[in-house]
């Protein structure tokens, strides 16, 4: 479904609510503004098989721009707006958007990417909604090599003012195309199979399983505190969307903010990522029980692995409404777990609902229940390739079975075929030879009271090869330096084999994570290995 089909029984009904602002965006509106929207994109020339892209923060206009897409058959590329214009001019460039759509808050980097991204031939702006005048008005020039910036881009609302109503007559499918995060390398842009129906028309993989999995329905209301451009966010977003419930977006995440967003909104399901969980823990027990949160039915978590003391904690707290499930941009698979499964099975990321699981040496060889290897999915066609790379296509395809494919993960399966990750085979350490799993210590280190965020990493070491170490941002008024690291170190000697306890602990101001929560340990590597950072 489609929200033309929403808007024709409940056209006064919330698609989407801003929770910070309260700004809503009715069915009607949605309805009417993405194929407004669509037709300005049909009479700029773009067809079926061609690409948008959407450069904007948290805002109910992404949702027009998508939902234009996805009743176009055309492809939607939303960009990370905290990469730099470097970065975003690439994603932009390579995913070939002949429209580029930006917020007027991003307008000083639309601006320093213009002459980076020539393939693109209509660029349009909408007003933010704290910035209301900046996309129609030239009172703030960004600086840049675009001398007005308003040359270079249309204004979002006159197109779509002056665009015919009318839906398009066949609105075939579109689909987004999404970009790795990056956090061991250059993103790649994972493009999948157009889908061959039209949009409204039965297809859709992710509503019926929003269903099934979790109950969401035209009552659903869905809180959404990351950024839209990020796969779950986006995708969640439209699923329910086209099972006619109402998507709260938070503008950004804030611990406070997202309780109290729970409690106004009535929120009966929601998404989160495992440093949201973190911070919301770490609020004082006063603050945390102060709101009403009688109304939520589901907590989906995905995106990073969460540590298991952190999901008890959760789920003493919020009760067992915690689902998991684990999945990649990529959509080559899915496992779903619930909280009774994960009690019993600790540490688990569930069974699989999508994709079959196998776990594979690096020769390929299958391994036995129990025995640690690559995780791959197996399908009946290839779910993806990355775009314009077909070497890393290929690398992510089992030797053997092309339509098996990976994103790097580590884990094995138990006798009844819950799956468990280990780490991402990239950030595993090899130090003496002996394999050392950072995840497993970061866990360890998740809740001590002393620490915000933590990451671990291998760093050279003359004998050993790599040596286990840990970097810290301390919690707020703790003091770093040697009597810390000193405790941490023996905090984690006291909890798990010796071996794998950190050598050394750095502590920074802040981590390098995504929006979403994943570690950039790219970044943190380039510090100690500076010579092959770009290959980890």
């Amino acid at each position: 479904m489609n929200p033309a089909s929403h808007a024709a029984v409940a056209p006064d009904k919330p698609a989407v609510i801003m929770a910070g602002s309260g700004v809503t965006l009715t069915y009607r509106e949605l309805d009417e503004r993405s194929a407004r929207f669509a037709n300005v994109l049909a009479a700029a020339g773009l067809r079926r098989g061609d690409g948008i892209a959407l450069l904007a923060e948290n805002d109910q206009h992404c949702f027009e721009v998508y939902w234009a897409a996805l009743r176009s058959g055309l492809y939607v590329t939303p960009v990370n707006w905290h990469l730099s214009p470097a970065e975003v001019a690439y994603i932009v460039d390579d995913c070939e958007a002949a429209a580029l759509i930006v917020s007027s808050r991003q307008r000083e980097l639309a601006a320093r990417i213009v002459e980076a991204t020539p393939r693109v031939r209509h660029r349009y702006v909408f007003a933010s909604a704290d910035e209301p005048a900046a996309a129609d008005q030239p009172g703030s020039q960004p600086a840049g090599n675009v001398d007005d910036w308003l040359a270079a881009h249309e204004s979002y609302e006159r197109a779509v003012a002056g665009a015919p109503a009318e839906r398009p007559e066949v609105e075939w499918a579109g689909a987004d195309m999404l970009y790795s995060s990056g956090t061991t390398g250059r993103p790649k842009g994972i493009r999948p199979p157009l889908p061959q129906y039209r949009s409204g028309e039965p297809g859709m993989i992710l509503p019926p399983m929003l269903q099934m999995q979790y109950g969401m329905g035209p009552d659903a209301v869905y809180l959404s505190p990351a950024p839209a451009y990020h796969a779950a966010p986006l995708r969640f977003g439209g699923a329910v969307q086209a099972l006619g419930g109402t998507v709260v977006m938070m503008e950004r995440f804030e611990p406070v903010a997202a309780l109290a967003a729970l409690e106004k909104y009535r929120v009966t399901h929601s998404q989160w990522v495992p440093t949201m969980f973190v911070r919301m823990l770490k609020l004082p027990t006063a603050e945390r029980e102060r709101f009403d949160l009688s109304a939520h039915r589901a907590a989906i978590h995905a995106a990073a692995p969460c540590p298991p003391d952190v999901k008890r904690a959760m789920i003493d707290w919020w009760g067992p409404i915690l689902y998991e499930y684990y999945a990649a941009t990529e959509a080559s698979g899915i496992t779903f777990v619930s909280s009774e499964e994960w009690l019993q099975r600790p540490g688990t990321v569930g069974r699989s609902a999508l994709g079959v699981v196998h776990i594979c040496a690096e020769d390929g060889r299958e391994l036995p229940t129990g025995e640690d290897g690559v995780v791959y999915f197996e399908r009946e066609a290839l779910p993806f390739t990355y775009h314009g790379d077909p070497a890393a296509t290929a690398a992510a395809q089992h030797p053997a079975h092309p339509t098996w494919t990976t994103v790097g993960d580590v884990g094995h399966l138990d006798a009844d075929g819950y799956l468990y990750l280990t780490d991402r085979a990239t950030f595993m350490i090899i130090s003496g030879g002996v394999n050392i799993y950072p995840q497993e210590i970061e866990n360890v280190l998740a809740l001590h009271p002393k620490i915000l965020d933590v990451a671990v990493i291998g760093v050279p070491d003359p004998d050993l090869g790599e040596r286990v170490h840990a970097v810290v941002e301390p919690a707020p008024g703790v003091e770093p330096g040697p009597g810390l690291a000193d405790e941490l170190i023996a905090y984690v000697r006291d909890r798990i084999a010796h071996y794998k306890a950190p050598r050394g602990v750095d502590f920074v101001d802040e981590l390098p994570r995504t929006p979403t929560g994943k570690l950039r340990k790219n970044l943190l590597r380039k510090r100690y290995w500076p010579a092959t950072a770009a290959t980890g």
